[in-house]
């Protein structure tokens, strides 16, 4: 069973039957389907489908946000903000695809020059991007619309088809997600919500109708998708956990830094891969930077999330809240120091709901496993540092490598800063954030691939080289028709003088090694006999004795073309009949 429940107070939304084998085998029929007629749509109509919507998130943003609040408890103002997000990722696909899609061409002996580029006659030399089919998408629920749509937009834009395996909790936001695609006019089967349980990813990706899996969510789940998904020979791509450093060096705006490393770490209640989970900060401002810090993080207010005044709504599920417990717990345990927050929290009428208190800890050894895991939710590590190399060493020493933000004005650090961070992105003076004109991923635990921007889209096209060659001078004359054949009394013609050099170079070899005539042939062979009579081998010579090849060619008017035999593709016998080179 399926079941949506409200994080803040506990209550049952709505459950639902999970697809049985039958009904998701239907689902993939009908995507099969699609995906042979949708990518033949023209780039102008599926650019109208994707205006039209995120004109339609735009107008249902009231509903979808509360629908995404219900569910997984983030703020109702972040809930609109993410289903504007996703209205703007729609419109910039639908500006761009035609940009990211054109064929490129590329210059080298098979490219024309760019005022012949256009004329099909000449030689060209193009790389294009085509839709690789039908896609699976296992997505998460901390942002249960931005992170379809920013796999949806691209995926749609370049034809290819989406299967979304949503996650649990979310069921609803899922269906609507659907409702969304058909109601702006895309074809039917071309985005498709499943309402499966995870054990039926693995049939799921089985399937060879199926031929990519996009993940977002965690190690685990990542593992097990790309190992099945390596051994299937399919393509790919992961956006896993992260623990991304937050770097606060001597020269930074120490205001700027503080204020957003509060939202950097509690943006989504603490849920989001990309949210800042470790804090460096160097040793001549730490102080200063850890009173503000600290006041911050236990001014923000905890509450229903409905209410605008909300700062941090619920977790999403009672699971995250006993995780968080226990990684509170080990960090203490590790020599951590709590210094606001560190336990659950209780509010009006929410007394069921997943509440954590805003917490930040100090001290914790940096070799310790605490400092090593992805926090999910709103705890804090904070950690003093001695200098720019200190910084870069503790940023690097995690199995993540997703994103990190940088506090600093000076351009020697800003430039080492950006070469030496072990992660997928690196922004100064800003919190680390997901944009469509940005390549978006990260490497070691974080996972591989890129999503958004050019990049992302062309994750899952196949670039296809193309080469149009210029055909070469006909070399050999082309015999004359049989009712074009007439007597001709002339003399036999020259050999001819327009030899390729290669075939030249072949019969001077070949001339090595006939055998020395000693005495002449009583009887002077035709000039048609060595046509006539195929090559055999001598049985008593362990070399092949080949013909003399005529003084002469023969009179191409004394040839005949031979008529291959109707619907005869019978490749000729290597008896000797034909000598076979290469």
């Amino acid at each position: 069973m399926i079941q949506s429940l409200n994080p803040a107070n506990g209550k049952l939304l709505r459950s639902f039957d999970p697809l049985t084998p039958e009904a998701l085998n239907a689902k993939l029929a009908i995507a099969a389907s699609a995906a042979k007629t949708y990518p033949k749509e023209t780039l102008d109509q599926r650019m109208f489908w994707m205006r039209r919507l995120a004109a339609l998130l735009e107008a249902d943003s009231e509903e979808l946000a509360t629908t995404m609040t219900s569910e997984m408890g983030k703020t109702l103002v972040s809930a609109r903000a993410e289903i504007a997000r996703c209205a703007s990722v729609c419109r910039y696909y639908a500006d761009n695809a035609g940009r990211f899609l054109a064929p490129e061409r590329i210059v080298n002996e098979h490219s024309d020059s760019p005022e012949q580029k256009d004329s099909p006659e000449q030689k060209d030399c193009y790389v294009r991007y085509d839709p690789l089919g039908i896609i699976l998408a296992v997505m998460p629920w901390n942002f249960p619309f931005w992170q379809v749509f920013r796999f949806l937009a691209p995926a749609l834009m370049a034809g290819n088809i989406g299967l979304l395996k949503h996650a649990s909790n979310v069921p609803q936001c899922a269906l609507a997600i659907e409702a969304l695609v058909r109601r702006a006019g895309f074809p039917r089967g071309v985005f498709q919500t499943l309402l499966i349980e995870a054990r039926q990813v693995e049939h799921l990706l089985n399937d060879p109708r199926v031929v990519a899996v996009t993940l977002t969510g965690s190690e685990a789940a990542g593992r097990a998708v790309a190992a099945q998904a390596g051994w299937l020979v399919k393509k790919s791509v992961l956006e896993l956990g992260g623990s991304d450093p937050f770097i606060v060096l001597s020269s930074a705006n120490l205001d700027a830094a503080v204020s957003n490393a509060v939202k950097a770490r509690c943006i989504n209640n603490g849920q989001s891969c990309i949210a800042a989970k470790r804090f460096l900060v160097h040793e001549s401002i730490y102080t200063e930077f850890e009173k503000r810090f600290v006041a911050g993080m236990a001014d923000l207010r905890i509450g229903d999330p409905m209410l605008e005044t909300t700062d941090i709504g619920p977790l999403a599920t009672p699971q995250i809240l006993e995780e968080l417990l226990q990684q509170v717990t080990l960090a203490r345990e590790s020599g951590g120091r709590v210094l606001t927050g560190g336990s659950r929290a209780f509010v009006e009428d929410g007394n069921l709901g997943n509440y954590f208190q805003p917490t930040v800890i100090a001290g914790v050894m940096r070799n310790s496993a605490i400092s090593q895991e992805e926090i999910f939710g709103p705890v804090a590590l904070l950690f003093r540092i001695t200098s720019l190399d200190e910084a870069i060493a503790l940023a690097n020493d995690t199995p993540f490598g997703l994103a990190a933000s940088c506090w600093t004005t000076d351009d020697t650090e800003r430039q080492r800063l950006a070469v030496e961070l072990q992660c997928g992105a690196v922004f100064f003076n800003t919190p680390a954030a997901s944009d469509p004109r940005l390549p978006f991923g990260g490497i070691k635990h974080s996972g591989y691939g890129r999503e958004l921007s050019a990049v992302g889209m062309r994750e899952f096209l196949n670039t296809k080289t193309v080469v149009i060659a210029e055909l070469p001078a006909e070399t050999y004359p082309t015999p004359p028709a049989k009712s074009e054949v007439t007597p001709t009394s002339e003399p036999p013609a020259e050999p001819r003088s327009d030899k390729p050099s290669e075939f030249q170079h072949i019969a001077d070899q070949i001339r090595k090694f006939e055998p020395t005539k000693t005495s002449s042939p009583t009887t002077e062979p035709s000039p048609l006999a060595p046509l006539a009579a195929p090559l055999q081998p001598e049985p008593t010579s362990a070399e092949p004795v080949l013909a003399e090849p005529p003084s002469s060619e023969p009179d191409p008017n004394q040839l005949k073309p031979l008529e291959p035999k109707k619907d005869d593709d019978t490749p000729p016998s290597n008896d000797g009949s034909m000598l076979h080179l290469g």
